[in-house]
């Protein structure tokens, strides 16, 4: 197989068994930290933590201090502190898979996979929760690596599944969210935030609550950056189709280009701009690029909280 590290999301797609898919995002993701000058990130550190004086010396991992002269100790399950929370959107719109070549939930379900992977490998409890309309799945944090099997089995039937008729109330769904988790969790959403209410900043109020029920949150905007953001079609009649009302129109992509782009560009700004505002990391993802950039923006983050 080819260095997964320099595969795009719709040639990993091609690989049938989406656990190895999502595993390979991962080990091709910790290859390219290796080969990069790019520092800040340890692939140890999920394993130990630092030594600290009065520590069984039992706990010590002779190996790491002959390799490296770092007294650190192997960390358990117990010592987790934070627990993990995938939300992934399901909803009708995250099916659209633009010139990207792989839907937008195809995206999302693979990065949550890979998240749950590499959440894994740092001993971290971490669970998943998929919307639409509402919440429909719910699966409980664990730390057990068996719990992973458990996790990309769940992600695979979401994301080969065909029921796309949904309509996406991101607000409601987050809303409930955070009165489902019932202690502090570092939450990673997962959508491309289109909301079927006219006021979509109910979103954002609802990313504020969970906020303020006390749980780090992060949010990954999932689209097709050259047809939802730039609006790249050519120039000759395009049909488009809302995927959840159903409406249709008939466009000239050149005459609604300039107009269409300043929107959009509006609508990432405006949620960036409120996501920082209310203490949220939120980080744009374009489906024909690689999971990198959203691997190492949640390290980061889970860096700055331990």
């Amino acid at each position: 197989m080819a260095d997964a590290s320099l595969l795009s999301p719709s040639e990993l797609a091609q690989i049938d068994s989406f656990e190895l898919r999502a595993r390979s995002v991962v080990e091709g993701f910790i290859t390219g930290l290796h080969k990069s000058p790019y520092h800040g990130f340890s692939v140890e550190f999920a394993e130990h933590r630092a030594y600290n004086p009065g520590d069984p010396l039992r706990h010590v991992d002779w190996k790491v201090y002959g390799r490296s002269d770092r007294l650190v100790v192997k960390r358990y399950e117990e010592e987790t502190n934070l627990r993990h929370y995938v939300a992934l959107d399901t909803s009708a719109s995250m099916r659209y898979a633009g010139h990207a070549g792989i839907t937008k939930l195809e995206y999302g379900a693979t990065l949550a996979g890979a998240l749950h992977v590499l959440m894994a490998r740092q001993r971290d409890a971490t669970g998943l929760i998929a919307f639409d309309r509402d919440v429909h799945t719910v699966v409980r944090p664990q730390s057990k690596r068996s719990h992973v099997r458990t996790l990309l089995a769940q992600l695979s039937r979401i994301a080969h599944g065909h029921d796309g008729d949904t309509e996406t109330h991101a607000a409601a769904a987050l809303q409930s969210i955070a009165e489902r988790i019932p202690r502090r969790s570092l939450v990673v959403v997962i959508s491309d935030l289109f909301e079927t209410s006219s006021d979509a900043d109910q979103t954002v109020r609802a990313l504020r609550h969970l906020r303020h029920r006390g749980h780090e949150v992060v949010v990954f905007h999932v689209l097709d950056a050259a047809t939802e953001r730039r609006f790249d079609f050519e120039d000759r009649p395009v049909r488009v189709r809302d995927l959840e009302t159903g409406e249709e129109r008939t466009l000239q992509p050149a005459q609604v280009r300039e107009g269409y782009r300043e929107a959009a560009e509006a609508f990432v700004e405006s949620v960036r701009r409120a996501c920082r505002e209310a203490g949220v990391d939120y980080e744009v993802l374009d489906t024909a690029r690689p999971y990198a950039d959203a691997l190492r923006a949640y390290l980061d983050k889970r860096r700055r909280l331990y």
